[in-house]
This record gives C-alpha cells, structure tokens and sequence, in this order.
C-alpha cells in the first residue's frame, strides 16, 4: 500500500525514531524523525506540512506540551494532528489539554501506533 502521507516523529531517543520510522516506511508513510521538538517546529512550512505529528512528551531540556501548544497556537498548522506518548501514563489528560488529539502510553505497541497513524493521517481536519 502506497500512500504519500507524511509524518513527523519526535523523540529524543535514536532506538524510537529507528523502530518506529521502520515500521511506519513498511506501512507505505514518508517518515522524518526530529530529536528536538523546536528543530521539528522550526523546519513546519505552509508547502509542506506533515499529516500527523507523533511526539514524546519529554524530549531533553523541552516539554512536548509546549511544543505541541506552539504548533496549535499558529494559524496555518493548528489543524495538523498531533498524538503526545510518555512513559508517565498519568499525563494524559495535560495532553490532551496542550491540544493533542490522542495520548499513546509508552512503552507502546507498534501495531497501535501505525493504526493511530492511520486513523489521523485519514481523518485529518484540513
């Protein structure tokens, strides 16, 4: 299945972007992985946004939850999906509230984030 769908992945840890980037390329998705929540912000454009962003919660010396309100703050990427995971399972609510539109508990199954992937990537308010 091919489909040109793009996804951002952010995660501080090189073994997530490696594993989940692999299965998400194997399910057909143009995958970037960014380290760093501000460097995945900064390199958003207008031309080229992604479907969904998939980030960690707690990325080295930032919050995924400002990252992610920055993103819902701006006018032209406010309708993009973002889907927060953490080891800390009981952040989900504060989440949600940052404006994500799901919570993935870490550790994750890679079957549940390629159907999450899928559901938003086709389900997306823009």
């Amino acid at each position: 299945m091919s489909n040109s769908k793009k996804i951002y992945v952010v995660d501080d840890s090189p073994a997530i972007l490696d594993s989940v980037k692999m299965m998400l390329n194997m399910e057909g998705y143009d995958v970037d992985n960014y380290e760093k929540g501000s460097e995945m912000f900064n390199s958003l454009s207008i031309s080229s946004k992604p479907d969904v962003i998939l980030m960690d919660m707690w990325l080295s010396g930032e919050d995924g939850r400002d990252i992610c309100k920055m993103i819902k703050a701006h006018q032209d990427f406010k309708n993009i999906p973002v889907v927060i995971m953490s080891a800390s399972r009981g952040l989900g609510d504060s989440a949600i509230e940052s404006g994500a539109i799901d919570f993935i508990p870490k550790p994750f199954d890679l079957g549940e984030i390629v159907e999450k992937i899928r559901y938003y990537s086709n389900n997306s308010t823009e």
